[in-house]
């Protein structure tokens, strides 16, 4: 009989993962290729410069392979610090930032230092299912506060979730699954619940950088005292392609950081050294490349836009639509994880049911698909489209 901890047996598997599992067996004629929105990922690898970058720190900087400081690089801690005060106003220091391996790594570093099993964390759904997995194995539950309109949440609806085990409040912006931009009254709406309730409030923000709205998206980090409420997650994955090499961030208090530091050490000891030389240096070079990417992702999101009228005319619904995701209320009576399971079979197009993204008596799982559009040009998004419409149950 094989032990497995309980926690970890009810989780369940990792959704990408599981959704690639549907094309085993399925062929794909020339004339109707898969067309893949399950992953929020880059599927190019960084720009050339970056890549040569690279390889002269691979053969000659002996600190690329050797194990360094756990809470990552004091060049990067400090680029980034500055690239954090320069966006947000106030002030951000290399003491309030954390490189993590990737953005999870960061989200669990923070779980860990605020709670424990038993505790409860609020998140808003549908929600980033990554999120509610690390709860669900550390045995801290999920407390779901469904999005209202335009899947914004509401922070007097979270007030009313808060019990004496509540420890933070988490939102993501732009939004996955949701693409949904928060407006800023609304995150300062959540800030000053927590404040008030001696709460933590943790944004994941790893895709500010496709934001469409110019300038900072919040002025949170310009108030006294941000650090002892908020705590903001960082990708470089998205925003240079690093995605294979694992390089995220948090900016918090120094205080925080100090019981982070204990996390990373067990887990990971540090983070990858040349990804976050890779990160350094796109930092200090990239921002016009980065600029560009953000305008092409900006396109995309248009063409979902103004495609979307096509599928309105079937019964679909354009729930949110944003940075690297279109939300979509489907039209039909099947529910969405087997919808999604036939759309690969009859029309070539993978992507992830809404009941990855909400507990399993949301009704909301069931009506429901996220499109991830970043890796379709305009004209997948019109193929994607012409083969929605098509469908038929």
């Amino acid at each position: 009989m094989t032990l497995v901890n309980p926690n970890m047996a009810a989780t369940s598997p990792p959704p990408v993962m599981e959704a690639r599992r549907w094309l085993d067996g399925v062929s794909f004629p020339d004339n109707r290729p898969l067309i893949n929105v399950s992953q929020a990922a880059p599927v190019d690898p960084p720009p050339l410069e970056m890549r040569e970058a690279m390889a002269e720190a691979v053969l000659t900087d002996d600190g690329a392979h050797l194990y360094g400081p756990v809470l990552g690089l004091p060049e990067l801690r400090a680029a980034l610090a500055e690239n954090w005060t320069a966006h947000y106003g106030g002030t951000v220091t290399a003491e309030n930032v954390a490189i993590t391996s990737g953005c999870n790594q960061a989200f669990a570093a923070t779980i860990a230092t605020l709670a424990a099993p038993g505790d409860e964390v609020i998140l808003p759904t549908p929600w980033y299912f990554n999120h509610q997995m690390w709860l669900e194995m550390s045995g801290i539950a999920a407390v779901p506060l469904p999005a209202g309109a335009g899947l914004v949440p509401s922070a007097q609806d979270a007030a009313r979730l808060i019990t004496d085990k509540t420890r933070a409040i988490v939102l993501v912006s732009p939004n996955n699954p949701g693409g949904s931009e928060y407006p800023a009254d609304v995150v300062a709406s959540f800030f000053d619940l927590c404040e008030a309730r001696g709460l933590a409030l943790i944004i994941d923000e790893t895709y500010r950088d496709f934001d469409s709205r110019s300038g900072a998206p919040h002025e949170l980090v310009q108030r006294p005292d941000w650090d002892q409420t908020l705590i903001q997650l960082y990708s470089f994955s998205k925003a240079y392609r690093l995605t294979g090499h694992r390089v995220g961030a948090m900016i918090g208090s120094t205080e925080r950081l100090a019981e982070v530091e204990k996390f990373l050490d067990t887990v990971a000891i540090c983070p990858n050294q040349l990804g976050q030389r890779a990160a350094l240096w796109g930092l200090q070079n990239l921002t016009p490349w980065l600029a560009e990417q953000r305008a092409e992702i900006l396109s995309r999101r248009d063409a979902i836009l103004r495609g979307f009228p096509l599928l309105e005319a079937k019964g679909w619904k354009l729930l949110g639509c944003g940075a690297y995701f279109a939300y979509m209320e489907h039209p039909f009576e099947i529910p969405s994880d087997q919808l999604a399971q036939e759309m690969v079979k009859r029309v070539g197009v993978l992507c992830l049911p809404g009941t990855m993204f909400t507990p399993v008596d949301d009704p909301l799982g069931a009506r429901s698909l996220r499109i991830a559009f970043a890796n379709i040009d305009t004209a997948g998004v019109d193929a994607l489209y012409d083969r929605l419409a098509a469908l038929e149950f």
